[in-house]
């Protein structure tokens, strides 16, 4: 699986740590705290360390933390934002590699925005392999299908329709679970005796975040073009539009995901 753009992945933190389901992370927090011993997290998929900079001031200040992701300038950024090394270590892994993933002493896996990019036959050896350890797992901001606009357009439903379809594409670990994936991952979960918890984290972007909405749309664009149920023309009049009202009041725009925490009773 190749990484995101680190630009694109700055325009959103903002916007995802707004989102992200604070009962969830209060139930976390605790969580680590009650913890014996100093918790290590192993952050899947890390990116640029947008889930470590959201969550290490609210944790235990003895916490460590592990960076993965299988992308080395991404990994090279992150260790550029984050200033303080103290408990922090970074490595290269790819995900697919579920037999090597560094689980050992690991209170809690964390993940961003990625199990909507994974297979259920992937997610599934994924939680067997974390069920082995009986370890924990905070799984945020995974999208759910839900893309709405406080001003609308006639080809809104066909637009989503086909992004949604296009998430459902592989993205390098199997036909992708898209907007069924928390859904899925907590099925998978509960069979392995965890207690799972989800709470919806929505964006909810406005006009002061102009730049993000106008990236966000040309990535819908470029999505819906690879289905082609919509012809380019009508495509590109829809997009045009969009931007077109990003300035307004009324240009909210409205994307669903989910978050989930799942512990297991050891």
């Amino acid at each position: 699986m190749s990484g995101f753009d680190k630009n694109w992945l700055a325009l959103r933190e903002p916007a995802d740590r707004l989102a992200r389901s604070r009962p969830l992370i209060g139930t976390l927090c605790r969580h680590l705290a009650e913890a014996r011993q100093a918790p290590l997290l192993l952050d899947i998929g890390c990116g640029t360390g947008s889930t470590y900079r959201t969550l290490s001031p609210l944790l235990p200040a003895q916490t460590r933390w592990l960076l993965l992701d299988y992308d080395p300038q991404l990994l090279l950024e992150a260790e550029r934002q984050i200033t303080s090394s103290d408990g922090i270590s970074f490595r290269q892994h790819d995900l697919n590699d579920l037999a090597d993933l560094p689980l050992d002493g690991v209170s809690m896996v964390t993940a961003s925005a990625l199990f909507d990019l994974c297979s259920a036959s992937f997610t599934d050896r994924f939680v067997e392999r974390l069920s082995y350890q009986k370890t924990g797992l905070y799984a945020a901001l995974n999208y759910d299908g839900v893309m709405e606009w406080g001003t609308s357009h006639p080809l809104d439903t066909q637009v989503v329709d086909s992004f949604n379809r296009h998430q459902g594409l592989d993205k390098g670990f199997g036909p992708a679970l898209g907007p069924n994936a928390t859904h899925h991952l907590g099925q998978s979960l509960r069979s392995k005796g965890y207690r799972v918890e989800i709470g919806h984290s929505p964006w909810r972007l406005g006009p002061n975040q102009h730049a993000l909405q106008a990236e966000l749309l040309r990535g819908i664009q470029a999505a819906v073009a690879e289905i082609g149920a919509i012809a380019p023309a009508e495509l590109e009049d829809w997009v045009a539009y969009r931007l077109d009202v990003l300035a307004d009041e009324q240009s909210l725009c409205v994307i669903g995901h989910a978050d989930l925490l799942a512990i297991h009773d050891r």
